[in-house]
C-alpha cells in the first residue's frame, strides 16, 4: 500500500485528511473540530461524536447469546468504536472484523483513527479481514456466536446498492448460514424499520426485536436483534 500523508489544519476548520478513490467508490476521512467523520460516496456513514449505539450492538448480541466463550464477527471497521468496545469484553474469544474498504483499515494502521483502536488492533484474539461482507457471508465456512453488523446507515439506507443484497432473503439466509445454533444477529440501523423486522421473521430468525438508542434530534438510532434457531 502506498504511503499516506494525513494532512491537519487549523483547529475547529473542518479538513479533509484523506480522498480514496476505490472499487466501492469515493471514500473521505474529515476532521471536524475534534470529530472524524467517514463519508462514502457522498454519504455520511458514522462518526466519532458519540458511539452509544456501536456499544449497544455489541452488548446487546453478548447478553443473548448462550456460548460460554463465543466468537464474533463485526461487519464494518468504521471509527472502531465496535471492535475497540469488543476488545473490552473479556468474554469474546475470537474477535473478526470484515471490512472491505482499505483505506479504512489504513486510518486505523496508519493514521489517525489508530488512536480509537490501537489496544483492540493488538489484541490477539481480534483479525481484520480486507473483505466485502457480503462475498465473507456467502462464501466462508465459518460459523460465530454473534454477527454485529454495521455496513450502512440501515436496512433502508444502503451505503452502496450492492450492500441492499445483504437485507434481501438470500443475504439473511447467508446471515443464518454463518450463526451457530442459537446465535444473534445484531445490525444497526439509524432509524427503526418494521419492514425489516417482518424479512427477519419471514427468514426464519426467532426472538425479533429491535432496542433504540435516543439522540439529540430526530428519530433514534435502533440495533435490530434476532435469534437463528436451536
Amino acid at each position: 500500500m502506498d504511503a499516506v500523508t494525513f494532512r491537519t489544519t487549523e483547529a475547529d476548520a473542518p479538513s479533509t485528511l484523506d480522498r480514496r478513490n476505490g472499487p466501492h467508490g469515493e471514500v473521505v476521512l474529515r476532521r471536524r473540530d475534534d470529530i472524524y467523520e467517514i463519508i462514502v460516496n457522498g454519504c455520511f456513514l458514522m462518526d466519532t461524536s458519540d458511539g452509544r449505539s456501536e456499544r449497544l450492538l455489541l452488548d446487546a448480541a453478548l447478553r443473548r447469546t448462550t456460548a460460554a466463550e463465543p466468537a464474533v464477527l463485526i461487519g464494518g471497521l468504521g471509527v472502531g468504536f465496535s471492535l475497540a468496545h469488543a476488545s473490552g469484553q473479556p468474554r469474546w474469544s475470537r474477535i473478526v472484523v470484515v471490512e472491505r474498504e482499505d483505506a479504512i483499515i489504513d486510518w486505523h494502521r496508519a493514521g489517525p483513527l489508530g488512536a480509537f483502536t490501537a489496544d483492540a488492533l493488538s489484541d490477539p484474539r481480534v483479525s481484520i479481514l480486507h473483505a466485502d461482507l457480503n462475498d465473507h457471508l456467502r462464501t466462508s465456512g465459518e460459523r460465530y456466536d454473534a454477527l454485529c453488523l454495521d455496513i450502512d446507515n440501515g436496512p433502508d439506507w444502503t451505503v452502496t446498492e450492492d450492500n441492499g443484497s445483504l437485507y434481501s432473503p438470500s443475504g439473511l439466509a447467508a446471515c443464518r448460514a454463518r450463526l451457530a445454533p442459537g446465535g444473534v444477529l445484531a445490525i444497526w440501523s439509524a432509524r427503526p424499520s418494521p419492514a425489516f423486522e417482518g424479512a427477519l421473521a419471514r427468514a426464519g430468525f426467532e426472538d425479533v426485536h429491535s432496542e433504540e438508542v435516543p439522540v439529540a434530534r430526530g428519530v433514534p438510532d435502533v440495533v435490530h436483534l434476532a435469534r437463528n434457531p436451536s
